[in-house]
Formats: C-alpha cells, sequence, structure tokens
C-alpha cells in the first residue's frame, strides 16, 4: 500500500472515529439532560435545605465530567494534560455549585416556614438619576424639607408654603412608588380606618421591620386588642396556609406574652386564600378580609396635637414623624385631605425632628 493510501485510510479511520464519538456524546448529553431536569424538578418540590440534596448534584455532575475526562485521556489521541486540566476545573466547579444549592435550599426552607421573610425580596424605594440630579440644587438646609423631593428648586423657593406643600403631596401620590411603599401604605391605611373607630393604632410593621413577626398593627380600645396583618399582593398571588400558620403563631406568642388582654386576630389582603388556607383561618379563629383594596384617595394628612404645649401641627406621607404620630379623635385630632384644610384650622407644617447629639 502506498503512502497516499495509508495516509487516506488514516484519515476516513480517524473520521469514523470522531463520527461515532460524535454520536456517543450527543447520546450520553441527551440523557444526561433529561437527568439533569428530573433532578432539578425533584429539587423545586422538596424546597427543603439538607445538604445531601446538593451532594446529590455534585455526584450527578462529577459523572457529567468523568465522561468527558475520560473520552480525552482514553482517545485514541490521548490529551492527559487536558484532561487533568478539565478534571481540576470541574472539581472548583462541582464544589461552587454544591454551595450555591445548599445556599439556595436554606433560603427556601427558611421561606417555607417564615412566609414573611418573602417580604425581603421586594424592591425598595431608589431615587431615580433625574431625582439625585434636582437634589443636588438644594442647600443643605432645604434639603431638611422632604418636599424637596417632590419639588424643582424654583417650585421650592417661590411657591408660598401652603401651595408648595399640596403640590409636594399631590405628586407624592401620583409617582410610582416601589412595592415596599406600596405595602407600607396599605398598612398605614388599615391603620387610619380602625383609628377612626377610636383604637389606638401601634404601626408595628413600620417601625420593627421582620422584626415584628408579621404583626403589622397592634390596634387598642379599652381592653380588646385587635393583631393585624397586611398583605398587599397583587391580584393573581395567593396566600396559602403557611402564611395562616406564621400569622397563627406569632398571634399564639402575643396572646401568651399578654395573658390578660382580649386579644383577636385579623387578617387583611388585597388578594384572596386558597380554599385550605381560609378553612385553617376559620378553625384557627383568624378573621379574614379578602379583597380588600386600599383607597388611595383617603385623606392622609395627620393633624395632631402636642400633649406638651398644645401645638397643633399637621404631618405629610412623607414626613420624618408620620408613622410615629397617633390621632386620637377624643382630643380633637384628625385627618384631613388638603394642606388648606390643616392649615384653616390652625395647624402648622411638622418641622424636621432633631435628635439631641452628646457634646
Amino acid at each position: 500500500m502506498s503512502y497516499y493510501d495509508r495516509t487516506k485510510q488514516e484519515l476516513i479511520n480517524l473520521l469514523s472515529d470522531f463520527k461515532g464519538a460524535s454520536k456517543t456524546f450527543d447520546e450520553s448529553f441527551k440523557r444526561l439532560e433529561e437527568q439533569e431536569k428530573s433532578v432539578n424538578q425533584l429539587a423545586k418540590e422538596r424546597q427543603i435545605g439538607f445538604p445531601w440534596l446538593a451532594k446529590a448534584y455534585e455526584e450527578f455532575f462529577k459523572l457529567q465530567d468523568r465522561s468527558i475526562v475520560d473520552f480525552l485521556q482514553y482517545k485514541k489521541h490521548s490529551a492527559v494534560s487536558a484532561s487533568a486540566i478539565v478534571k481540576e476545573q470541574s472539581r472548583l466547579r462541582r464544589e461552587a455549585q454544591k454551595e450555591k444549592k445548599i445556599a439556595q435550599y436554606l433560603v427556601e426552607y427558611y421561606e417555607n416556614v417564615a412566609p414573611f421573610l418573602l417580604d425581603l425580596k421586594e424592591e425598595v424605594d431608589i431615587a431615580t438619576e433625574q431625582e439625585r440630579e434636582l437634589l443636588k440644587e438644594y442647600s443643605e438646609e432645604e434639603l431638611e424639607d422632604a418636599t424637596t423631593q417632590f419639588l424643582s428648586k424654583e417650585e421650592y423657593r417661590k411657591l408660598p408654603s401652603v401651595q408648595r406643600n399640596q403640590m409636594a403631596l399631590d405628586r407624592f401620590w401620583k409617582r410610582p412608588k416601589s412595592k415596599w411603599l406600596i405595602g407600607r401604605l396599605y398598612e398605614r391605611y388599615v391603620g387610619y380606618l380602625y383609628e377612626q373607630e377610636g383604637y389606638s393604632v401601634d404601626y408595628v410593621g413600620i417601625f420593627k421591620g421582620f422584626e415584628d413577626l408579621g404583626r403589622d398593627l397592634i390596634c387598642q380600645k379599652g381592653k380588646d386588642f385587635i393583631v393585624i396583618q397586611c398583605k398587599n399582593w397583587s391580584q393573581f398571588r395567593t396566600i396559602y396556609e403557611k402564611h395562616i400558620f406564621q400569622f397563627f403563631g406569632t398571634v399564639f406568642q402575643y396572646k401568651d406574652e399578654n395573658p390578660d388582654k382580649k386579644v383577636q386576630a385579623i387578617f387583611y389582603t388585597s388578594t384572596q386564600l386558597s380554599d385550605l388556607a381560609r378553612r385553617f383561618a376559620t378553625e384557627l379563629k383568624i378573621d379574614l378580609k379578602e379583597n380588600f383594596k386600599m383607597n388611595k384617595e383617603y385623606p392622609a394628612i395627620k393633624c395632631n396635637i402636642s400633649m406638651v404645649d398644645g401645638t397643633k401641627i399637621y404631618h405629610l406621607p412623607f414626613d420624618q414623624q408620620y408613622d410615629k404620630t397617633k390621632i386620637e379623635k377624643s382630643r380633637g385630632e384628625f385627618y384631613c385631605a388638603t394642606v388648606k384644610e390643616a392649615e384653616d384650622a390652625g395647624f402648622r407644617r411638622a418641622f424636621r425632628y432633631r435628635p439631641n447629639k452628646e457634646k
């Protein structure tokens, strides 16, 4: 056989080997892909952060990488150094994937047993670039007035205070809001309704954040107490039994810590509960307010009278002390819709609170 014929035959053999290997790899990767989908589905269904599941992932990917290493090492023209590099990089990748899965499963597990942690995923208010540029135009003293977030420098400096404050309030309501702020406004609205009924309302969720364990509002009238949780969710989301269990737990804890109080539990939501969650709420004596929407036009200006010196002060929804200010109708305090109403009644705008600093 001539040199040309031998070379030709070797090329044909190599091509045949390549085609065979390529077909084998295609079939192997197809099987591996199907197996990976199954493993992923199992993980989704389990939703529990136990390391054994992450270990299963690691073993799965180890077998997958092993097939590549074996091919490089034992093919006719082996690539031992390349297989060693692939092996080491694959090990590092598996370790990283294992740690990622453990963290992922732990987060899902904690969210499952403590549903209020899901709210941590909600976005917070972030000023746009345009808003940040506007704020640069103000002096440090002017920036202490929260209305500067909603007004241009010219508007702030030229408009009378009543008109300026009302314009800022109008823009506050019209401006797009984050899910976090919308949830906060929903709690305020529910609290407002109870204050109108003569309850003293503590906005626990706003002040303590996730330390409140789901007790967003605590309303008191005499010896009667109402613990309220608020969920202002989009219509396509559903409240499940885990949310009811978590709320029941925090109400039970509150009752246990306050055995002398008569405590009622109410769950407010802008959406609805699953059938099973509704049944559990009934059995656990939790009152439900489903599909409860916020009235965005309710009078939100708080007109408060100081218990120290009787000074009449009104607070806009974006003012610093707004959520700490309680409205007691028996003392002549009230909510109103416009700045003019507040000022005509003898109330002035609240100054920014400056805590005493130790020298």
